[in-house]
């Protein structure tokens, strides 16, 4: 059995802060724990826009706190994103995030992120594992 809160990793390198400056992500249950999935609480940044592409992952969000215009990309569909509503990215939709006030989340990732990775230059977080 794991104990773990989010306060435990706060400024651990389980505590990522995106190159971009847009968002930050507590990665509380990592592929290290060998559980099949990952589990994260995000922030994103007021103001900020970060456009995302999940080539590799499967990414379910349930919104927190806070609030958040989600773009599908392929699309052009928006939606409202506040307390209480999920997004499941399934089909590995190119979508882009705006925070219109800080927008907390909870995050689940399969397959599971190893707590390195960061979006690229696509807004791909890259598929690494881990060894042993």
């Amino acid at each position: 059995m794991i104990i773990r809160s989010f306060k435990d990793i706060e400024g651990t390198d389980r505590h990522v802060k995106a190159k971009s400056g847009t968002w930050e992500s507590k990665r509380i249950v990592l592929a290290k724990e060998r559980v099949g999935f990952s589990l994260h609480e995000t922030t994103l940044y007021a103001g900020t826009e970060t456009s995302m592409w999940y080539a590799n992952h499967i990414e379910a969000v349930l919104c927190v706190e806070g609030e958040a215009e989600l773009t599908n990309d392929e699309t052009g569909e928006t939606h409202w994103i506040s307390p209480g509503t999920m997004y499941l990215l399934d089909g590995h939709e190119k979508h882009t995030m705006r925070p219109k006030t800080d927008f907390r989340c909870v995050c689940v990732f399969n397959p599971p992120v190893t707590g390195r990775e960061d979006h690229d230059e696509n807004g791909v977080y890259p598929l690494l594992t881990e060894e042993g």
